[in-house]
Parts: structure tokens; sequence; C-alpha cells
């Protein structure tokens, strides 16, 4: 089965290299994505299969690649958010196939054993973590189909905001790393929950300030549109009117609401893709591409064999019949940075105008690089059986600069990934499992 899995995969490379292999790596204008002249809206699918129960880099084995881009390929997918990868892996093989069929690759640099986690910023925030983070950007930013990373993915996902500064600060410290150490520049964003009480102070944050600590794009996961929606019962027009005058680009990284009915209609393809929301949007992510315990699959995985699920040609139904505007989609080409959002009752944290500086003991990283991947099975979190950090690190004393408008100082990270324990995000989103079973997500030593 395998040999045959491979097989159709080379044929399908073979037939998509002629007619639909990417046509050049994906840039920021303005508020929207572009490949050369042409407008680029992500059309995509969440991509890790087993979940967190049975963690896989899908890009690190040719047999699962090969297996699943072809179905990628039948839904229309240009576009694959994966949550994590071994970046002691080669990846090339899998890269490859998916730039001859026409698919980027978005990554969140993190895994559940390094990230930032949400609780305990300051502790996670070391060199072991950032040494991880630009080694994972070495590995996949040598290739001309990586879209972008995601330095953090829903480190905010309730009420408290102590963490912001770190999501800040590892986006200008992955920046920096672009620019030093990467061929190109590839953009570097963030993944955040849909937090009603600091939705919008989280987005202006991550967009104030100098260049080199802004964010260059912003994603929202987002499951407001539920079965027959609208428009304007999804609240889809609010966020295009709170997000109209945003000056990066602006796009879903996960939606794909499943509380209504056996099946997704996802009748929300039509307005995203459409002229009134192109001006701000720029497409999304379907959560998720297989099924896993919390129900959003499009297909069901048994070993070698994929089985279709009702979303799934639901989902391909939809992208069919919905084109990309014709033109720039309304663009904006020239917005201006956010304003940084001033303290409130839902918006404070101490050292309110600083961002967290780079640990010493990281600076050569930046440097000199990354060095040697060390693969995922190595931690960045050191906490006693209590759940508390061996070594408490004060955030008084990993503060410096000011909030953004300061950034040529020392650079400096935090960050989180998806996950079902919720280390700032590590995985599945608390959107999609609704509660969060651990908040801090703390590895026992």
């Amino acid at each position: 089965m395998k040999s045959f899995l491979g097989l159709m995969a080379i044929a399908t490379s073979f037939f998509a290299g002629a007619l639909a292999a990417i046509k050049g790596p994906v840039e920021v204008k303005g508020n929207a994505f572009f490949v050369g002249d042409e407008r680029f809206y992500i059309r995509g699918v969440d991509y890790q299969p087993g979940g967190q129960a049975k963690l896989t880099d899908p890009l690190a084995d040719y047999d699962i690649c090969s297996r699943d881009i072809p179905y990628f390929k039948q839904l229309g997918v240009n576009t694959v958010r994966i949550y994590t990868v071994d970046n002691s892996k080669d990846h090339s093989k899998c890269m490859k196939l998916l730039a001859d069929n026409g698919i980027y690759l978005i990554l969140d640099v993190n895994t559940p054993k390094l990230s930032l986690n949400r609780e305990y910023p300051a502790d996670t925030y070391n060199d072991v973590y950032l040494q991880h983070v630009f080694a994972t950007m070495d590995v996949l930013g040598q290739y001309e189909n990586t879209l972008g990373f995601f330095a953090a993915n829903e480190v905010l996902n309730d009420e408290k905001v102590h963490a912001a500064p770190y999501v800040k600060a590892i986006i200008r410290d992955m920046k920096a790393y672009v620019k030093k150490h990467l061929k190109r520049t590839i953009p570097v964003g963030y993944s955040a929950a849909d937090v009603a009480s600091n939705r919008m102070q989280m987005a202006h944050y991550l967009n104030c300030g100098e260049d080199d600590v802004r964010a260059d794009f912003y994603g929202v996961n987002d499951y407001s549109w539920c079965g027959a929606s609208s428009f304007t019962i999804s609240g889809y027009n609010e966020k295009v009117q709170n997000f109209t005058d945003y000056s990066i680009p602006l796009f879903f990284s996960e939606y794909g609401c499943n509380t209504v009915g056996d099946a997704r209609e996802f009748s929300e393809v039509k307005a995203i893709y459409s002229t009134q929301m192109t001006g701000v949007f720029s497409g999304g992510l379907v959560y998720e591409y297989s099924q896993e315990e919390n129900d959003f699959g499009l297909v069901e995985i048994k070993g070698d064999k994929v089985e279709k699920l009702p979303d799934f040609d639901n989902l391909k139904a939809q992208f069919s019949a919905v084109k990309n505007p014709s033109g720039d989609g309304g663009y904006k080409k020239d917005g201006k940075a956010s304003e940084c959002p001033p303290k409130s009752k839902d918006w404070d944290f101490k050292n309110f105008d600083k961002v967290p500086a780079m640990p010493s003991s990281a600076k050569a990283l930046l440097e000199d690089g990354a060095g040697k991947p060390k693969g995922i099975k190595h931690t960045n979190m050191f906490f006693g059986k209590d759940g508390k950090p061996l070594n408490p690190v004060k955030e008084d004393d990993a503060t410096s600069g000011t909030n953004g408008t300061e950034s040529k100082s020392k650079p400096s990270a935090g960050t989180g990934s998806r996950s079902e324990m919720a280390l700032g995000g590590f995985y599945m989103s608390a959107a999609a499992i609704v509660v969060s079973m651990m908040a801090g997500g703390a590895f026992m030593l």
C-alpha cells in the first residue's frame, strides 16, 4: 500500500509540476499577500495528523505527506498550517511535493515541550527555547513555499494578558533572525484566540511601534460562523469594520464551527472570498484535516487509508464554487501602524511600556546562528512537582526598551504553540476545545 501511495504521489507531483506548481514566494504588500503582482488568498487547512496524542511531524515522513497531498489537491487547498515539526528531521521531499502541487506552508515554530508557558512566560523564555525557535527557522526557512512563521498561538486565551509582551518580543527576535540569517524575508506573525475582552488590544499591540517589533501578519482563530449563518449574524461584518484600518495581512488561522448539524456546511467560504471581506481579510485555514478526538476532521485516517467525511465534500464544493475576486481585491497598500493600546482594566501588565529583553545566554544565537537542531524531545520548561518554576525569573529583571518604540534594544521572545494542554496554545485552540484542560501546561521534573 505504501509503495502504491508513493507512486500515486509521484504521478500527482509530475502532473501538478506542469500545471500548478507554486509561482514564487509569498510576500507581504500592505495588508495583503502577493505572489509577484498577483494577490494571494489563503485557501487552506490546519494539518497535524494524529493530534497531540500521537504527535507526528507529517513533513518528515514521505509516506504521510504523499498520502495526504492528493487530497489537498482535491480540496483545492493552496496552504497548510502545521503546528509542530521535528527540526532535526529532513523535510525536503515533502516540501518539494507540496511546492510541486502549488501548496505553501505556514508553520508554528513551537512544540509541546518547547513553547511559552502562558502562566510563567519569563521562566520559559530562555536560551533553550530560543535555540529551538531559531533552528526551526533555519530548517524550514530554506524552502520557497514556506509562506510564514507563527511566533505564537493563543498565548492569550482568556482575560489574562501578562504574557503579551513576550509575544511581541519573540516576533522581534524572529524578525531579527530572519534578517540576519535567512536568504529571503519570510514574514512572522501571531495566531490569536478570539477573546472578547482583549481581541482588539492584542491585535493593535502587535501592530504598533517600529517595524522591527511589529508582526508581519495576524491570524485569528474564529468559530463564530455556525451552520447556515450570515455575514451579519456571524458578526463577520463587525470584524471587517473593526479591522478596516489594520495595515498588515489578516486571515482566519482557524475556522469551521462544528456545533450545528452532523456536518459543516462551510457557507462562510462565500463571504470570506467576497469583496465584502477581501479588502481586510486574506482568506483562512479550515480546522482541521484529520479527524481527531475533538471531531473537526475532514477525513478519517486509518493506517494508510484515508476516508473522506461529509465535511470534506462540503468544503470541496464551496471552494470549487467560490472564486477569488478579480484584481487586487481592494487591499490597502499604504496603511499605517496601529496606535499602541492604552492601559485599561482589560489591558494592563507589569512593565507596561517595556518589552522583555533577550536572555544574555541567548545573545550568541542571534549573532552566530542557532547551530544544530535538537529535535522535539528536550524542553525549556523546568518546573517542580508543585507546577511552579524551579528558578523563577523576576519580570522586572527581564525587560528593557519600550512598548515597541525603542525596539533596537536587545531582542527577546515569547511564544505559544497549539496545545491541548494549553502551553500558550500548542496544537489545539481553546476555541476548538472550548475549555483548556491545563492552563499552565507545565512539564514536571
